[in-house]
């Protein structure tokens, strides 16, 4: 059973709550005025006299067990809440030889050429999602080679995961068009014509440089 040490405005507020009673009915059980009541709900942190605590005392101890655990679950602190999961995503770099996969996506009336990526959900992991995320946009099947590294992405604000892929088998299609334009696969040293190289993750240009 929750003892309380000291009976603040908000405690007693919540032994009211507890005893299920209006300001009225709550004045009236402990023999204090109405008014009173109201300053407590309006002044929470106050504490009370030596006389109001003993009074509050009395009125807990005689509220009866399921009062006092209804009580006990008001004045515990209330869970902390839990952060929200920045928005994630996983990037495929994938590679068949000299070239990279690429799709083009539709966007604000632009055209943009990026690597396959798909959204990471709370709990998937993000070298899965970027397997399967290419599988479903390209028809393209790879395996993850290492992850290339994560930051928060300059423009969008989402938080990325890079992964370093090789091509399995499947032919590369356009296999979302309400998202992409094209897919296409490009030489390495073609890279920076279809994206700029200072939009381009620093780790992708390192690893393409040193893969042979």
């Amino acid at each position: 059973m929750d003892v309380v040490d000291t009976w603040t405005g908000r405690a007693a507020c919540l032994l009211q709550q507890a005893m299920r009673m209006t300001n009225e009915a709550f004045a009236e059980h402990l023999g204090i005025s109405e008014r009173t009541i109201s300053r407590w709900h309006a002044q929470p942190a106050m504490v009370h006299r030596t006389e109001v605590q003993q009074i509050l005392d009395t009125a807990y101890e005689q509220a009866g067990e399921t009062v006092q655990q209804r009580f006990a679950l008001l004045l515990r602190p209330p869970a902390p809440r839990m952060e929200a999961q920045a928005l994630r995503v996983a990037i495929a770099v994938v590679l068949r030889g000299d070239d990279v996969l690429l799709v083009c996506r539709r966007g604000d009336g632009e055209l943009r050429w990026q690597f396959p990526a798909g959204m990471v959900k709370p709990g998937a992991d993000p070298a899965t999602v970027a397997v399967q995320e290419t599988h479903g946009e390209t028809g393209v099947h790879c395996t993850i080679r290492n992850q290339l590294g994560e930051r928060v992405h300059p423009k969008t604000g989402v938080v990325a995961a890079y992964f370093l892929a090789d091509y399995l088998a499947g032919d590369a299609a356009n296999l979302d068009p309400l998202e992409n334009v094209d897919v296409t696969w490009v030489q390495r040293a073609a890279l920076t014509r279809f994206i700029p190289a200072d939009q381009i993750y620093p780790p992708i240009l390192n690893a393409l440089e040193a893969t042979v």
